[in-house]
Order: structure tokens, then C-alpha cells, then sequence
């Protein structure tokens, strides 16, 4: 999700002194296997290559192991309903083809 989108959710919680938990998440929920090759073509770059799960927890450890082979997306309804939440780029896709074009 976009930054901006963050810190606008984060501007709502505190003037309203929100209590509670909210995910602040875009609209879009994906999983990093589908998002980094669409953010790689958006810069041009060349498509990312497939490292074994292996590699990545010898190297970084299960956290980031777990969190780009069985991250879930989560609802950001509560934010929306309660904070009054909008967010200027609703997707990913949308976010990273304006932002990055």
C-alpha cells in the first residue's frame, strides 16, 4: 500500500483517539509472488527470479520466510467503517502504476 494511504489512516486514528486494533491494508490482497513481478515491470526491470525457501531462511530467517510464502490479506472494513477511511490508491496495482510510471 501507498505511504500516503498509511499516514492518512494514522492521522485519522489519532485525531479521533481511535482505540484498537486496524489493518491498514489496500483494497487488493496479494501475495508477493504476484505483486513483485508486476512492480518489476512497472521500473523496467527485469523479472524477479525465484529464490528456494531454503536460501531465504538461511539468510533472513522463518519470519520472512513465512511472511512471502503464507502471508494472508487482511480487511481493512474496520478502518474504513470506523475511521472514515479513504484510500487514495485502493490497489497496489493502481498505486504502483501511478506512482512509478
Amino acid at each position: 500500500m501507498h505511504l500516503d494511504d498509511a499516514a492518512s489512516a494514522t492521522v485519522l486514528a489519532v485525531k479521533q483517539q481511535a482505540r484498537g486494533v486496524f489493518n491498514i491494508v489496500d483494497d487488493e490482497p496479494a501475495a508477493v509472488g504476484e505483486w513483485l513481478p508486476y512492480l518489476a515491470k512497472c521500473v523496467e526491470a527485469k523479472r524477479p527470479k525465484r529464490v528456494p525457501a531454503w536460501l531465504v531462511r538461511l539468510l533472513t530467517g522463518q519470519v520472512a520466510v513465512t511472511m512471502m510464502t503464507e502471508g494472508r490479506g487482511f480487511s481493512n472494513a474496520k478502518a474504513k467503517r470506523e475511521l472514515g477511511w479513504q484510500l487514495l490508491y485502493p490497489s497496489w496495482r493502481q498505486g504502483f502504476k501511478e506512482e512509478l510510471a
